[in-house]
């Protein structure tokens, strides 16, 4: 989530409960019309990432690897067309966590051999977040990846919702990262129990 994404209410509410509902992780992604830049930027991540670690979140930035850098974040997330994973993980070292944004079995195998972590592969459905998304792929792609790579964390991503999610989770994802199925919702508490619900029934547990 970014600043612009939790419509009228405080983005730094809907974090915290988001985070008091049981969100794992919490990627910040600050892009867009009226996206926050320069100081105003640093303090709202440094905002975001005092909440995250009072909850013992990682907390991860979406593409800007100096503001990762610069204040300490946990990790950092990089599409194809940022810089590539290889060089990334040489500038935030071995212990910090790297996420690539993949949409095939070359591009993960890629992602693999520079030193990512895990990877976030959609969009799965159609999604409103992203002005610059693709088409929609289904979860084809999520399954050939997870055939040839099993031991690989994949993140499911793009227009997901409770009601959808278990397709997803049924295709071997290890996570789901959504932004206006939570920051929208009514009751966000709520609808973070029932993403939760759909890991169990989509992976039969």
């Amino acid at each position: 989530m970014g600043s612009q994404n939790s419509a009228a209410k405080d983005p730094l509410s809907t974090l915290e409960e988001a985070l008091e509902g049981g969100i794992t992780h919490f990627q910040l992604r600050e892009k867009g019309k009226g996206a926050l830049t320069g100081t105003a930027l640093r303090d709202f991540a440094l905002r975001c990432q005092q909440l995250c670690q009072s909850y013992s979140v990682p907390f991860i930035i979406n593409d800007d690897i100096e503001l990762a850098w610069n204040i300490g974040a946990d990790g950092v997330h990089v599409g194809q067309d940022d810089e590539t994973a290889s060089q990334v993980r040489q500038l935030i070292g071995d212990n910090k966590v790297l996420g690539v944004s993949v949409h095939s079995v070359d591009e993960a195998r890629l992602a693999i051999q520079d030193g990512a972590d895990y990877v976030g592969m959609g969009p799965v459905f159609g999604t409103t977040s992203k002005t610059d998304a693709k088409k929609p792929a289904g979860v084809e792609e999520i399954i050939a990846v997870k055939r040839e790579f099993p031991q690989l964390p994949i993140v499911g991503i793009g227009g997901i919702t409770p009601e959808n999610a278990n397709q997803v989770w049924k295709a071997g994802v290890s996570g789901l990262a959504v932004i206006s199925a939570i920051a929208n919702a009514i009751d966000i508490a709520k609808q973070v129990e029932a993403f939760q619900l759909s890991c169990k029934e989509g992976i039969g547990r």
